[in-house]
């Protein structure tokens, strides 16, 4: 290798990559555009990872009167020209020119020992962005919030930490549904309820579900109601102080409701529903039309997009606004407003289409770049349904969807039985806390580590497991190395500033590679926009160090003090891991 000043900062993977980028700038200066080609090795017995730009520049330089005769000599010379790094151990070339990369474990071992100096926080990604709106949960006003909102509200709010932990600024940002003609129906039937307009509380409206459907059914049955309902609409959107009272005593009562499920699942949002965008729309679609992208079709405003066989819809037939009015309002603010150079909605993958052809109007518009890789950028993340052991969408008996507090209650109940038949002696405040950590925890995970595409089976049984790739398997994990610690009776704040790291057994060097690639497992899972990334490789984490455990004494070993950093730099990772998945960690079940 060449010599060279040792590269420090970002991912494992970003800092292999800066080494090769010098390598290749030296090897082929004529192709300076080249990014290098990392993976880490499938077999470890060749390498760590492998740099595999050789066949691709071959394929460039043949025939160009270049100096290097096939894919190998090309391979070779990366090699070579690699800078000098402590990082490095050793360097070697398969096949057709892969460049197989050993890490130094005194490397692996002096990064680990800073981190558990210096924090967690020097390990976090590096992203090429600063700013982000992260769109989800968006219940709507007046409807309980279901288990098909948990989807959309855990997934979002992993996304958000993610993000956050990699220093960008989050907005997060509940799009609720609180504005539509629907709220006419709500507020005369509330008017019936209560005439001098006092008293509409959540104690008196009682069952929002309930006062929804009745509405609904009088609006269905009762041409009269239909025709004041319709009236209140306009009255509502006119800014009349009685009916804009009204919506908002409604509205208030809803987001009592969703309080109680943010509550328990610690999720942190800033509500701006599509009431807030609506005197953005007008203007918004006048700019639309100053670029020509709105025509009239059937009476209704569209903006048509190539190769949809429908347009997208911005002003109704009859004048209303929709979804795509108010999200092209959003998208406008947030762009121009709010900033934000990634904006990511999370939605079912029903609501594909809906978004391809949003944000292409975008696109046309010139609010967005035309290449998908390019900022500021927009993303939908998609998942599927939940569904029940029957394989039907998941319900009640009675055919309702389950509300999201029954269900959360239920899987923290059966937590806290479970935990009182283990038998140990527990104290009250302790069980309440480490059955709702447990309990919650396993519904976000068991929703978590599936990819967030595909539909999903909701099982208390299997998600309350304590074995194999479950959240209350990996607590427990956590929970077993805190007691490792405990046991030793070592101050380990002390040993991080004085002890030192020596990965010598093959199962410690194994898990001190596998916690050095955290942060590039959170780039990864943050870019690509799929936390179950981040869940495959905690449970394989757990796994790494079981074996090491079990093959390596730690208490009461002369490496005592090396094992015992390395335990607590694994608690330290799994720690950061359950915090980015929104699960608290336990330190005793």
């Amino acid at each position: 290798m060449a010599d060279g000043q040792d590269i420090v900062g970002g991912s494992l993977k970003q800092q292999i990559a800066r080494l090769l980028e010098e390598s290749l700038r030296v090897t082929v200066p004529e192709e300076p555009d080249v990014a290098p080609a990392i993976a880490p090795c499938q077999n470890p017995r060749f390498g760590d990872y492998q740099c595999n730009n050789a066949m691709g520049l071959w394929s460039k330089l043949k025939g160009t009167g270049t100096q290097f005769r096939g894919p190998q000599p090309i391979g070779k010379a990366i090699m070579d020209n690699l800078p000098q790094s402590e990082m490095i151990e050793s360097c070697s070339i398969a096949g057709p020119g892969f460049v197989n990369v050993v890490l130094s474990r005194k490397w692996i071992a002096k990064s680990i020992q800073k981190m558990l100096v210096d924090g967690i926080g020097i390990w976090a990604p590096r992203l090429p962005v600063k700013r982000a709106v992260v769109d989800f949960s968006s219940p709507n006003i007046a409807k309980e919030m279901h288990v098909g909102h948990l989807r959309s509200t855990i997934i979002g709010d992993t996304l958000a930490r993610m993000l956050e932990f990699s220093n960008v600024k989050v907005l997060r940002r509940n799009h609720v549904g609180d504005w539509g003609t629907q709220f006419g129906m709500l507020i005369e039937y509330l008017f019936e309820l209560f005439p001098d307009g006092e008293g509409a509380n959540e104690h008196a409206i009682g069952d929002l579900q309930a006062f929804y459907k009745a509405s609904k059914q009088k609006f269905d049955e009762d041409p009269a109601f239909k025709e004041r309902a319709q009236k209140a609409v306009v009255s509502l959107q006119a800014g009349e102080e009685k009916y804009r009272k009204a919506w908002t005593d409604i509205c208030e009562i809803s987001r009592n409701e969703f309080e109680r499920v943010y509550q328990r699942l610690g999720i942190q949002l800033e509500e701006k529903g599509e009431s807030f965008y609506n005197p953005y729309i007008p203007g918004v679609l006048e700019l639309l039309s100053q670029k020509g992208l709105i025509e009239e079709s059937q009476g209704a405003q569209v903006i048509f997009i190539e190769g949809k066989n429908i347009p997208l819809i911005v002003v109704k037939s009859d004048g209303g606004f929709n979804y795509a009015s108010t999200d092209l309002a959003a998208l406008w603010y947030r762009l121009n407003e709010e900033k934000a150079e990634w904006i990511i909605y999370v939605t079912d993958v029903g609501q594909r289409d809906h978004f391809d052809m949003f944000f292409t109007a975008a696109k046309r518009a010139g609010w967005l770049p035309s290449e998908d890789n390019q900022y500021p950028k927009v993303n939908h993340v998609g998942f599927g349904l939940v569904l029940g052991e029957d394989g039907k969408r998941f319900r009640t008996r009675s055919t309702e969807t389950v509300k999201l507090v029954d269900l959360l209650d239920e899987a923290r109940n059966k937590c806290r039985a479970a935990l009182v038949e283990r038998g140990r002696d527990w104290t009250e405040e302790e069980l309440d806390q480490t059955s709702e950590a447990v309990g919650y925890g396993a519904v976000k995970y068991a929703d978590l580590k599936n990819n967030r595409t595909t539909n999903y089976t909701f099982s208390f049984e299997q998600m309350l497991s304590d074995k194999g790739n479950t959240a209350v398997y990996l607590l427990y994990a956590h929970a077993r190395i805190a007691s490792i610690i405990q046991r030793s009776g070592k101050d380990i704040e002390q040993l991080k500033r004085t002890g030192s790291l020596n990965l010598a057994h093959t199962d410690e060097r194994t898990l001190g590679l596998h916690l050095l690639q955290f942060a590039e497992i959170v780039e990864e899972s943050i870019t690509n926009l799929l936390p179950n990334v981040l869940c495959e490789y905690l449970y394989n984490l757990s796994e790494d160090f079981t074996r090491f455990y079990t093959n390596c004494q730690v208490v009461g070993s002369e490496e005592e003090t090396s094992r015992l950093l390395l335990c607590e730099a694994t608690a330290i990772v799994m720690r950061q891991a359950f915090y980015l998945l929104g699960i608290t960690p336990v330190y005793k079940l």
